[in-house]
C-alpha cells in the first residue's frame, strides 16, 4: 500500500499557518481543526511544521504569553517528507525511527497532503483485516 492510497481515502486537506503568526494563533487553529500539527507555509513554500509538542516546549522556555511568541521561533524546520509512491510500511518505519507523528507528502516540491501515524496504522489495520477475511473465506470455502 502506498501513501497515495492513504491520501486518496483520507483526503488532501492540509491545515497551514504562516511563520509570522503567533503561537496563540496556532493553538486556536489546532483546536478549531481538532488536529495535532500545522504545516508552516510562507509564499507557497513549506517552511516547517508546528506541533502540540512545540507549543508545550515554547510555553515552558519562553515564560511569556503565547500571543507574543512567533511560529518562526518555535517550528521544526528540518522536515522529513514522504512521496506519494512511498509505502506505508516504509513511512511507519521512518516515523518511528525519527519519533514524529506527522509526515508531509510532497510531489515534485509541491505539498499534496499530510498523514499521521494514526492514519498509517489505520490503513495497515484495514488492509490486514481485509486479507484475513479473504484468507478465512478461501480456507473455509
Amino acid at each position: 500500500m502506498k501513501l497515495a492510497d492513504v491520501l486518496q481515502s483520507k483526503g488532501p486537506e492540509v491545515h497551514t499557518i504562516r511563520s509570522d503568526a503567533s503561537l496563540q494563533d496556532v493553538v486556536q487553529l489546532l483546536v478549531q481543526h481538532n488536529c495535532g500539527s500545522l504545516l508552516v507555509v510562507d509564499n507557497g513554500e513549506l517552511s516547517g511544521i508546528i506541533t502540540e509538542r512545540d507549543i508545550l516546549q515554547a510555553a515552558d522556555v519562553a515564560q511569556r504569553p503565547l500571543v507574543s511568541c512567533l511560529v518562526r521561533d518555535h517550528l521544526s524546520a528540518n522536515l522529513l517528507v514522504g512521496k506519494p509512491d512511498d509505502t506505508v510500511a516504509d513511512a511507519l518505519g521512518w516515523m518511528t525511527e525519527h519519533r514524529i507523528r506527522h509526515l508531509p507528502i510532497v510531489r515534485q516540491e509541491e505539498l499534496v497532503g499530510i498523514v499521521s501515524i494514526g492514519d498509517l496504522v489505520k490503513a495497515q489495520h484495514d488492509r490486514l483485516s481485509m486479507e484475513n477475511h479473504y484468507l478465512k473465506n478461501y480456507i473455509q470455502g
